[in-house]
């Protein structure tokens, strides 16, 4: 008998350890699925899981610095690990954790699986794992000796060091909230004489070192968190910064919501002088504008040359944009990339003297020989606001695929009115013709243009069916019609999907998230 129950014991114990080593890993990375996440979360109660698509682009871009992070970590024996799930396989779990684009990251915390936190930080492995220590340990490290500052100056692209004679301070502790709310620098703090004597500091004073540009910053003014927030925003980020995969979070993060881009092949000759002139403009307006370089010969850069109306035979160019409520662009008119050029443009900009820039295709010549007329940029207006023409316009994205969808019908619709007296059927490709008075958000947007001197504007939010689009148009805009600007339905998965590249839509679209949509695309 007591050998059958020590049987049944080392059977149980077997189980239980072949249940554990089903976890595998990749990588640092540990492989989890809806069979094995509440036994990872026991072994492991602090996990930050990568829902992933494998054909995923932005995914594949994540994979090294998520698996450099899982090193580090390990590496320095901490508790914390890093896990990933194929959400194409695991679709019960990507469902049960509001899965709706990848990469996707949550952060499970003291083993409870239930209301993961949002991953919030950047793409890189530094990024991620600060974040993680600031979610797990204190938001200030202390430091004592010469060496531990050292150390993270060294480890870091950027770090914050506060230095205190008095921990307890009043200017100490509102250092210390505003390295609670900041994710993904470190932060930490001295009282040490030899720390003091090694940075030459001399009172109390914070610093950010950074491994570019000036190499370090001191906080001047009134020590409160907000400005110490707004002083590490402005100074955390290179005076130029290259758009990638990686810093576009950070670009995007930021509070800065105005951007100047300088779009330039790597290769050109005279790179590094249009460097110089761009970073040597980039001084004068920190925490106001900005600066981004694009490399026009990257073939993932593409997009965000076409959303510009950019050739890359037309680069070396500059261009500005605003990513307020409404996107507006503004394009210089020298095309000479000096600083002195550039100061002059952000000058005006600022001073809110620069018309926005307005991309239109030329007018065709065939514009009106269809049933849809075909609008662009410079003949808009003069058919939109016709006076005694009810107008309706379809506003799409050549590579849309529900704009294609709707094709056959729009067509169709064409040819029912084509010989209407007052009634117009046309579309407009609005990724290459741009409006002032129509901003345009989403693929395919449908929009009505009553006769009258009003200028009013008419959303249609009914079915897109023949049917639908008839009943609209006899009841003159009634019949599945809203004043313009009452939709405020997000982009759909399929527009995300495509827009996700682009570099302005990108943040307008999908709430300053990299991800793909969960429509796998093959274009």
């Amino acid at each position: 008998d007591y050998v059958a129950r020590l049987n049944s014991f080392l059977l149980i114990c077997t189980l239980a350890v072949a249940s554990r080593a089903e976890v595998a890993e990749e990588e640092d990375v540990l492989v989890l699925k809806k069979s094995n996440l509440e036994e990872a979360l026991k072994a492991h109660p602090n996990i930050l899981v990568e829902f992933y698509a494998p054909w995923c682009g932005h995914c594949k871009a994540l994979g090294p610095e998520f698996a450099k992070a899982a090193g580090t970590l390990k590496a320095e024996g901490s508790a914390v690990r890093l896990g990933k799930v194929d959400a194409t396989e695991e679709t019960e779990l990507a469902q049960e954790y509001g899965v709706r684009g990848y990469p996707t990251i949550k952060f499970f915390k003291g083993g409870e699986k239930e209301s993961p936190k949002e991953y919030s930080a950047g793409r890189q492995a530094d990024d991620i794992v600060n974040w993680l220590k600031k979610r797990t340990g204190p938001a200030v490290d202390t430091l004592a000796e010469v060496t531990e500052a050292e150390s993270l100056i060294a480890d870091n692209e950027v770090a914050v060091i506060g230095f205190f004679k008095d921990a307890n301070s009043a200017d100490a502790k509102a250092y210390e909230k505003a390295a609670e709310t900041t994710d993904d620098i470190p932060f930490a703090i001295t009282s040490d004489d030899a720390i003091f004597s090694k940075y030459e500091v001399s009172k109390d004073s914070v610093i950010l070192f950074k491994k570019f540009d000036e190499g370090r910053n001191t906080f001047d003014g009134e020590l409160t968190k907000e400005n110490l927030l707004a002083f590490v925003k402005s100074n955390q980020l290179p005076l130029v910064i290259e758009f990638t995969e990686q810093t576009a979070p950070k670009i995007f993060g930021g509070e800065i919501k105005s951007h100047i881009l300088m779009f330039l092949p790597k290769t050109a000759p005279d790179f590094q002088d249009k460097m110089d002139q761009f970073k040597k403009a980039a001084e004068g307006f920190k925490g106001q504008i900005l600066f981004i370089f694009i490399d026009s010969d990257v073939d993932d850069n593409q997009r965000i040359l076409e959303f510009f109306g950019l050739k890359k035979e037309e680069c070396p160019a500059i261009r500005l944009i605003t990513l307020e409520d409404e996107m507006t662009k503004y394009r210089p008119e020298s095309e000479t990339i000096t600083a002195e050029a550039i100061i002059g443009f952000c000058k005006l900009f600022i001073e809110g003297k620069l018309k926005p820039h307005l991309m239109s295709q030329d007018i065709p010549e065939d514009w009106d020989n269809t049933p849809v007329k075909i609008l662009v940029g410079k003949n808009f207006e003069e058919i939109a606001f016709h006076p005694s023409k009810n107008v309706f316009i379809e506003f799409y994205a050549p590579w849309c695929g529900h704009c294609k969808q709707l094709t056959p019908i729009w067509e169709k619709l064409g040819e029912k009115y084509k010989d209407s007296a007052d009634i117009i059927v046309a579309k407009m490709d609005s990724t290459a013709n741009e409006i002032e008075s129509v901003k345009v958000h989403s693929f395919p947007t449908l929009k009505f243009f009553p006769a009258g001197d009003e200028r009013i504007v008419i959303d249609y939010n009914g079915e897109r069916t023949l049917e639908g689009f008839t009943k609209f148009l006899e009841s003159g805009g009634k019949e599945g019609g809203a004043p313009a600007g009452d939709d405020d339905d997000d982009l759909d998965a399929e527009v995300r999907s495509q827009l996700r590249d682009s570099f302005t839509h990108f943040a307008k679209a999908v709430q300053l998230k990299h991800s793909c949509s969960l429509i796998k695309k093959d274009s």
